[in-house]
């Protein structure tokens, strides 16, 4: 039976692990503590926070415990690891809030109950109290600062003579390396697993173990995951938008379902290794009918179904399936408003009061209105060649009128001429 390590580097989850031969028999032995840590940067995790939640999700499985720790104390400096320049310092109620968002989500991946349960851990508890001169006796003294400095996250920094690194960042290496000195003393944490650029900082966390203990063989590994880009070189997570949040309401449950689906063929099967909850064997499945009928995109449809329903649940993939299919003409029965806004937030929008409605809500002078016809003549001849469309119903009289009951949420109607051409009516 292929061993766990095995099975992460056939999905692809493995960019760099410490002694390896040891942590492959030590994960086959019995149930070990591991860790990951999470910057508490903002309220919400985005996209690229799933890797190490499913990483860590995957090892729980196996029989593995988990402690998901929220950086409260050093997220207040920043951790210049893949960075360019120097973070803005947060202040504790930002952090506060900060760590309430990050929390609940981390909750959507890991369980709670049970022999491995996942425990989540702030490192101010411990970081808080300790005083810098003990910090620098007990921590400091065990680090050579050539060493530091030859670490990429602080040599990229040190490259860069404009910006540099300040002191600040320079210690975080030693921030968190103490966070994984104190997780293996008091939690019996064997494993921290991080970025492929936290490398640098996991190793700093073994060496200190390892002179704290005076012994080079104490239990103590690292495994890093890889960076993601895309196929095309741009940065995993990003759209045009800008970053895919798990927070709907940074990111709704259709547009992050849309991300999924959206996957281009050339990345879609490292993604369902990465990502999804998938057999080598359904992979290949979806992959084989991708490949044969690339139209019905049914590998991204599964991948894109999965997460959402992970991240936004049963009521959250019914949001976005739903919302999928008003694209493509279907019933807006289960649609709200604030759904449909968010579907069609890039077509012509128009908004009027009740009251101009009112005077004149015949459909011929709201496709006027709305862009779609320059004129009533040129609105009569698409509804009477059948190219007009209320909320996805054909509009075929061109003396009807529509009623303001016929508004989403008494607010907002859609329109369409032909196939494509979209239109919003809002009422203020």
């Amino acid at each position: 039976m292929e061993s766990l390590l095995s099975t992460l580097r056939t999905r692809e989850c493995i960019h760099d692990i410490s002694n390896e031969e040891s942590l492959d028999e030590r994960l086959e032995s019995g149930s070990l503590t591991f860790y990951c840590g999470f910057d508490p940067t903002g309220p919400s995790l985005h996209v690229g926070s799933m890797l190490p939640l499913l990483l860590m999700r995957r090892l729980q499985r196996a029989g593995h415990t988990p402690v998901a720790l929220v950086g409260s104390a050093t997220g207040m400096i920043g951790d210049p690891s893949g960075k360019s320049e120097e973070r803005n310092l947060l202040d504790q109620e930002t952090i506060e809030k900060n760590v309430k968002g990050i929390a609940a989500q981390i909750d959507l991946f890991l369980k709670s109950e049970g022999n491995n349960a996942y425990k989540l851990v702030r490192n101010d508890t411990w970081l808080s109290s300790i005083g810098f001169i003990d910090f620098l006796r007990d921590v400091g003294k065990h680090f050579s600062v050539n060493s530091m400095m030859a670490k990429d996250s602080v040599k990229s920094r040190l490259e860069n003579r404009e910006q540099g690194i300040s002191f600040t960042e320079f210690s975080y290496m030693l921030l968190q390396a103490y966070d994984f000195y104190w997780l293996n003393q008091n939690m019996n944490c064997e494993l921290q697993v991080g970025g492929s650029d936290q490398w640098g900082n996991i190793t700093a966390g073994l060496e200190l173990i390892r002179r704290k203990a005076n012994d080079e063989s104490a239990k103590a590994y690292g495994l890093t995951f890889p960076l993601l880009t895309t196929s095309g070189g741009g940065k995993f997570g990003k759209t045009e938008k800008g970053a895919v949040w798990l927070d709907p309401e940074k990111t709704s449950p259709y547009e992050f379902y849309q991300f999924w689906y959206n996957t281009p063929d050339a990345d879609i099967g490292r993604y369902l290794k990465l990502f999804g909850d998938f057999e080598s064997a359904e992979i290949d499945e979806l992959l084989a009918v991708t490949e044969s009928a690339p139209e019905k995109r049914a590998a991204q449809s599964a991948l894109a179904t999965q997460l959402c329903e992970l991240v936004h649940g049963t009521d959250g993939i019914k949001k976005a399936a739903a919302a999928s299919s008003v694209l493509f003409g279907g019933s807006l029965e289960n649609i709200d408003s604030e759904t449909l806004l968010g579907v069609f937030k890039d077509v012509p929008s128009k908004t009027i009061s009740k009251s101009d409605f009112e005077q004149s809500n015949a459909i011929l002078d709201i496709l006027v209105v709305v862009g779609a016809a320059q004129s009533k003549s040129a609105a009569r001849r698409l509804v009477e060649g059948g190219g007009i469309y209320v909320n996805n119903e054909r509009v075929s009289d061109s003396t009807s009128v529509v009623d303001a009951d016929t508004f989403i949420d008494g607010s907002v109607l859609l329109l369409r001429s032909g196939k494509k051409k979209y239109y919003l009516l809002q009422l203020q």
